[in-house]
This record gives structure tokens, C-alpha cells and sequence, in this order.
């Protein structure tokens, strides 16, 4: 049985990948700020953890490494970038760079892409010596076109670089890292905006479909020959013949349609 390890599976993608990794035969360890409150299945090892403190992030890969199984992936979910959209009645997430609230980069660069960083390099020490391994760090378009503000494209574009440049270094041990696309996620918050009448959700993603791909590409024995790209889940979904729970194929998103 494959060892994985979701960041930030409280809720939203991570909590879906888990499920479906779970699913898909893998022994999940899943970590999260508020974990012990998530409705997961009972094999998922829940870890709580805040990925902005060295420590608690040390103390999950310790306890991956005590079961003694090493870490076959790691899938980067973890994000406080939608936390707090709106503020004293006010939807302060289209503001202007300069009308940003501060915590809003915390959100997105400390929680999100340091923590990928972080968690990478702790992954990277259990997966060279085995020399095997994949890192799927969860991105978006915005690394590639203006959507919503400038923070969200930064955070976006550096977990592009960061998976390319971490594929560079990690190639000759057979540890593959690529950014995953999802499509509009039907997470808590999107069904909510939906409920709204805000979002058209025809051509959504469930949260488990980003995992039924994961576990479909961690599954292709030419995983390596995609390392440093950014894929599509819907796109990757098409290839592998993966469906969401619904049993449709989404249509994937591109440049112009996301």
C-alpha cells in the first residue's frame, strides 16, 4: 500500500483528494489546522497541523517517518487564501494591490506557498533515498492571467516555478513534481456562491475528482516524462479516462475559458 500525505484536507480539494485516495488504495495521512473536525473515512490518519509553523510541519513528517513506510506522494494543498473575502460588509477580494489587506499575502504565500515549499523539502529527504516519489502542488490559472488580484497571481505563478525548479533538481532520483490545474471546484464556498445564483456551476469538478486524477498519473509508470509541467486536471482526466463522481468528464478549462 502506497504512503501519501494531503496538506490542508480539512475541507475543499484536500479533503477530496483524501477521500479519493483512500478510495483509489492509498494509506492516507492528512494534515489541516482544524483536521480532527473533518468528516473523513477512518482509515485517514489526521494530523493536526498548522503548515505556517516549522515545528508542527516537522512534527506530521516525523510521524510519517516513525510508521516507517516512507512517502510515495505528497500533494501540496494547503491555502488560506479564501479565508476572510469579505470584511466589515465589504467584498475586499477584487481590490486593487495597494487596497489589500495584509493578511491576504500571509494567506496566500505563507500558507500556501511557503508551506508547499516546506513540506516539499521534508518530502524530498524521505523520497531521494528511496529515489521514487511524486509532489502534486495544487495551482491555478491566475499563474497565467489576471483573475480575482495581483496576490493570487504571485502565489500562483511561484508554485509553478517552484514545482518546475524542485522537477529540475529531483529528476535524476526519479521523484516527479508537476502543478495541477482544477477546474471551478464545487468546494463549501463555491455551492454556497452557487446557492446565490453568483456561479454557474454546470461544468464543475467535485473535490474528489482532483484526487481520482492524482491517483491515476501517480499510477502512470511515464510519470517522469512529465515532471516540471503544468497539467490540467480535466485535460489529464481525458487522457487516463477518469471521471468524476458523477460519472461525466468535465471539459477542461484553458487560458481563455478559466
Amino acid at each position: 500500500m502506497k504512503t501519501t500525505l494531503v496538506t490542508g484536507a480539512t475541507r475543499g480539494v484536500g479533503k477530496g483528494v483524501a477521500v479519493s485516495l483512500v478510495d483509489a488504495g492509498f494509506r492516507v495521512f492528512a494534515s489541516g489546522r482544524s483536521i480532527e473536525h473533518a468528516a473523513l473515512p477512518k482509515t485517514v490518519i489526521s494530523i493536526p497541523c498548522d503548515h505556517t509553523k516549522d515545528e508542527q510541519t516537522d512534527a506530521v513528517f516525523e510521524r510519517i517517518v516513525a510508521e516507517g513506510e516512507g512517502l510515495e506522494l505528497l500533494v501540496n494543498s494547503a491555502w488560506g487564501g479564501y479565508e476572510r473575502m469579505t470584511e466589515d460588509g465589504k467584498f475586499t477580494w477584487p481590490l486593487p494591490f495597494w487596497e489589500q489587506p495584509a493578511h491576504r499575502w500571509d494567506s496566500m504565500i505563507d500558507a500556501g506557498v511557503r508551506s508547499a515549499f516546506e513540506c516539499s523539502a521534508r518530502a524530498a529527504r524521505i523520497m531521494v533515498p528511496q529515489r521514487r516519489g511524486l509532489i502534486v502542488n495544487i495551482s491555478y490559472w491566475s499563474a497565467r492571467k489576471y483573475i480575482g488580484n495581483v496576490v493570487y497571481g504571485i502565489a500562483k505563478a511561484a508554485t509553478d516555478k517552484m514545482s518546475a525548479d524542485m522537477a529540475h533538481e529531483l529528476r535524476g532520483y526519479g521523484v516527479a513534481v508537476v502543478s495541477l490545474y482544477p477546474g471551478l471546484v464545487r468546494t463549501e464556498a463555491v455551492l454556497q456562491a452557487a446557492s446565490a445564483g453568483w456561479l454557474d456551476i454546470s461544468n464543475s469538478e467535485s473535490p474528489e475528482f482532483i484526487g481520482r486524477v492524482i491517483a491515476a498519473f501517480e499510477r502512470d509508470p511515464n510519470r517522469m516524462s512529465r515532471t516540471g509541467e503544468v497539467l490540467v486536471a480535466a485535460a489529464i482526466a481525458r487522457e487516463y479516462g477518469v471521471e468524476d463522481i458523477d460519472r461525466r468528464q468535465p471539459d477542461p478549462l484553458t487560458l481563455e475559458t478559466a
